[in-house]
């Protein structure tokens, strides 16, 4: 049985639903009260091969900077 959340918590929260999501778990997600997607496992398959990439990729790579410094640059610009 999936479970239901709000378009906005989804959001806030997408790395969790994702990692339940990667556990089994499913999700429907409503806006308004009203479903509009269903956030689920893939089943019999692999990861596809670019995503897997791309998580090799961006391993171990750093902004080069604190957070707050990047967050304090963007608002000067």
């Amino acid at each position: 049985m999936a479970h239901t959340i709000g378009s906005y918590e989804a959001k806030t929260h997408l790395a969790r639903l994702l990692d339940d999501v990667e556990a089994g778990e499913a999700y429907v997600i409503t806006k308004h009260g009203r479903p509009v997607a269903r956030l689920t496992p893939i089943r019999g398959s692999q990861r596809p091969a670019v995503v897997s990439e791309l998580l090799a990729f961006r391993r171990g790579k750093r902004l080069g900077l604190p957070i707050r410094e990047a967050i304090d640059a963007g608002r000067r610009h």
